[in-house]
């Protein structure tokens, strides 16, 4: 099996529990949403230039770095064709810590399957500036532990509005970790710290986009 790889890279994760830490990166061609905010659309063009690798490949890149942590992105890696084997190559290497960061609208039961050094879930719950929270599967959200997270990102007041309904009504910050992070450049964050505030919500963290705030926020590879 060859995967559609479109960008691998080292850089620090710029989100989520390991913010700040040094990460591979592993961006995989497509996706099956078109988010009116998406960063790397040019990543789901049908004619975006790619790197054919095996399972094997990918492994041996990432070794070559010296870098535990592994981010697999896109697109939507959960899409690709393949990705169990993919994924079954990385657990097995228990010094390597495996995030996947996926859209919210592909059944994540189908790979929970994986008890050995399971890869760890950045899961978005997509909102309603978005354009595709039609596609949510919410039953997902009963496949997320401690390890995982839940990511809403919101564009207005609307979005804070609705992910605040979403984590009380599936008692997420209980189950999971979970973040609240702004489109970049559509809402203030001190609006949602604000929001925050006002609705006393524990549990629950803000996010910034590092690589956004250190590096051109249209720069690849960082």
């Amino acid at each position: 099996m060859k995967y559609r790889v479109v960008e691998k890279f080292t850089s620090i994760n710029g989100e989520g529990k390991l913010s700040g830490q040094l990460s591979v990166f592993i961006r995989f061609a497509g996706c099956n949403l078109n988010c009116s905010y998406c960063d790397t659309q040019w990543a789901n063009k049908k004619d975006v230039k790619y790197e054919l690798m095996t399972a094997k490949e990918i492994y041996e890149y990432i070794k070559s770095t010296n870098i535990k942590n592994v981010t697999l992105t896109g697109g939507e890696p959960l899409i690709q064709d393949g990705i169990l084997e993919l994924l079954s190559v990385l657990s097995k290497d228990c010094e390597l810590s495996v995030e996947i960061e996926t859209n919210g609208s592909v059944d994540i039961s189908l790979f929970s399957g994986i008890k050995f050094n399971p890869p760890k879930f950045t899961m978005d719950y997509k909102l309603a500036s978005s354009n595709m929270e039609q596609y949510m599967l919410v039953n997902n959200f009963n496949f997320l532990g401690k390890k995982d997270i839940v990511k809403f990102v919101v564009g207005n007041i609307e979005d804070l509005k609705r992910a605040k309904y979403i984590i009380e009504e599936y008692d997420l910050a209980n189950k999971t970790n979970v973040y609240i992070s702004p489109v970049f450049g559509k809402i203030y964050m001190k609006d949602i710290v604000e929001f925050m505030k006002i609705n006393t919500m524990n549990d629950v963290t803000l996010q910034m986009q590092l690589h956004k705030i250190i590096w051109d926020p249209q720069k690849r590879g960082v």
